[in-house]
Formats: structure tokens, C-alpha cells, sequence
């Protein structure tokens, strides 16, 4: 029983504890820079036919959007909408996601910070011991997962657009459909891969953390 008793307690730290690292992880890379640098890998100017200002303005609008609202993802060139109906639908659909993971980031993040309130001082090594073994297993399940994605990366790909999207509503065709020329496969394989490195840091960061609290 106390075994079941920790285990439920180890996963009551853990999972919050994950969907934090997850949201950080993700928020640090929704940032203009590496966009900007992952596009340029991906060559989007050579996908879109647009000139690197007007790439600029069309990314960073659909980063605003998707960040800060309104999600209406309705930028035009030239006084032409660069993405069509579909495409913009699609990205809403993003943004609820995106909002979904970030309020329930909050949500964990403010029940973390309330065990550490309401633990007696004696017991909060206890709960550093837990965040150290959490921080411990997401590095090694991001490990796993990542050389298992990378093995799978399109299949992986697809499975994650199917448990958040609706059917039908993610595919494009990149002959024709600026969402797909503006951020390309390379640019989420690799920005897949980097978000990846960042939870792993940021887990293990916890794990030193966890332990070096635990024993002060």
C-alpha cells in the first residue's frame, strides 16, 4: 500500500511537472529567430516565391496570431489573403490546441507551486525527491520517444495530427498551399527534434535541482 501510495504521488508531481517542461519547451521556440533560422534551412523563400521581407511579414503575422490573438490569420499580400480558407481554419484549430496546452501548463504550474504551499517544511524534501525523479524519467521518455519519432517521424507526424485535429482538415498540398510552402516538412522535423533537446535540458535541469533542494 505505501508502494502504491508513492507511485501515486510520484505521478500526482510527475504529470504536472511534464506538461509544464512541454509548454516552456514549445513557447521557447515560437519565437520570430528561430522560425526565421528554421525557414531559411527549409528554404521557404524557394517554396513561396516570396522575397525575404514579405516572408518576414506573412511568418510573423502568423506567429501573432497564433501567440497573441486576434486568431484571425487573415495576413494578404498585396492586398491577397496568403492563406486560403481551409488554411486559416486549420490554424485556429492550432491556436485552440496551443491555448488548451498553455492554460492547462498554468493549471499545473499553480498546483505544483500550491503542494509546496501547503507541505510542512519537514516534508518538502519529500516533494523535491519526487521532482528530481520526475525531471529523471521525462528526459529519459523524451529520449525514447524521440529516437522512436525520428525512426517514425511521419507516421508520428500523422498519429499527432489525428488525436488533435479533425479529419481531412491537415492535409495540404505544397504545390499549392502557402501554409505547407511557408513552414515545410524540414522546418517541423527539425523544430520537432530542437523542441526535444529542450525538454530533455530542461528535465534534467529539474532532476539537479531536485536533488540538490531535497538535500539542503
Amino acid at each position: 500500500m505505501q508502494s502504491l501510495r508513492g507511485f501515486l504521488a510520484g505521478v500526482a508531481v510527475g504529470v504536472p511537472a511534464a506538461v509544464v517542461i512541454v509548454a516552456v519547451a514549445i513557447l521557447a521556440l515560437l519565437n520570430p529567430l528561430w522560425v526565421a533560422f528554421e525557414q531559411g534551412r527549409a528554404d521557404a523563400a524557394g517554396w513561396t516565391g516570396f522575397s525575404p521581407t514579405d516572408l518576414r511579414t506573412v511568418t510573423d503575422s502568423i506567429l501573432s496570431d497564433l501567440i497573441l490573438g486576434p486568431p484571425d490569420f487573415a495576413v494578404a499580400l498585396n492586398g491577397n489573403p496568403v492563406l486560403n480558407d481551409r488554411e486559416q481554419s486549420h490554424m485556429r484549430d492550432v491556436r485552440n490546441v496551443f491555448m488548451a496546452l498553455y492554460v492547462a501548463a498554468a493549471v499545473c504550474a499553480i498546483g505544483l507551486a500550491a503542494a509546496f504551499v501547503a507541505t510542512r517544511r519537514n516534508g518538502r524534501a519529500a516533494l523535491w525527491r519526487r521532482l528530481s525523479r520526475s525531471g529523471t524519467a521525462i528526459a529519459v521518455i523524451t529520449v525514447v520517444g524521440g529516437l522512436l519519432g525520428l525512426a517514425f517521424f511521419d507516421a508520428a507526424f500523422e498519429v499527432f495530427h489525428e488525436l488533435f485535429f479533425p479529419a481531412g482538415t491537415f492535409l495540404f498540398d505544397p504545390r499549392t498551399d502557402r501554409l505547407v510552402q511557408l513552414f515545410p516538412d524540414q522546418f517541423w522535423s527539425e523544430t520537432t527534434i530542437a523542441v526535444g533537446v529542450v525538454i530533455i535540458v530542461l528535465a534534467l535541469g529539474l532532476a539537479w535541482l531536485g536533488r540538490r533542494k531535497a538535500a539542503a
